[in-house]
């Protein structure tokens, strides 16, 4: 096996003398994901690598974690996943946006877990529908309490952006005024461990 010089996504170029096949390339469509972290580093664990499948796939970028102090652990982690790690006492993702890469933002708390044909949806939304849209919502599973919680804050605070949006970094800078969201077909789940 030998690597191709040329080859500039790091994917194996040669082996037994075939080509091997590339990956999906985003370019211009990558998105940072910003992560609050409040459970510790253990859910923020969960949620980086539920992630792994769209840094394969050429969709994540970067990742920005957001911590409300500074801890060896949490730093430990950020540091092995190559994220940023900000402090900020109100967990802000203002304060994530400001550090972020790419122009589209995912926003996740620690513990959440982005369910199966995320990417999928994202990439679409981005490349199709954002216009002049800048905030898509992933919908929230869970019981009955929680849908009925998720559906009165997206009816009176639907500008507001919260853990499972992915929005324009424009718009969490305040550059432009986020309307309704879109609301995508994918979902988010908290891993069961940390509600």
């Amino acid at each position: 096996m030998r690597l191709d010089p040329k080859n500039k996504m790091g994917t194996k170029a040669s082996v037994g003398g075939e080509r091997a096949s590339p990956k999906k390339w985003y370019d211009g469509r990558m998105i940072t994901v910003l992560i609050r972290v409040s459970h510790g580093p253990e859910a923020l664990v969960m949620t980086l690598s539920s992630l792994v499948p769209a840094v394969a796939d050429g969709l994540v970028g970067d990742a920005v974690i957001i911590a409300p102090a500074h801890d060896d652990a949490t730093s430990a982690v950020a540091d092995a996943s190559g994220a940023t790690l900000v402090v900020s006492d109100d967990l802000s993702w203002r304060h994530g946006a400001g550090m972020a890469r790419k122009d589209w933002i995912l926003c996740l708390d620690d513990g959440d877990i982005p369910q199966e044909g995320w990417i999928r949806v994202l990439d679409r939304f981005i490349t199709l529908g954002a216009r002049d849209r800048y905030l898509g919502r992933l919908r929230r599973s869970g019981g009955i309490v929680r849908r009925a919680s998720n559906a009165a804050r997206t009816l009176f605070c639907a500008s507001g952006v919260r853990a499972g949006d992915l929005v324009h970094a424009r718009a969490l800078l305040d550059e432009v005024k986020i309307r309704h969201p879109v609301r995508l077909s994918a979902s988010v789940e908290r891993d069961p461990a940390f509600g």
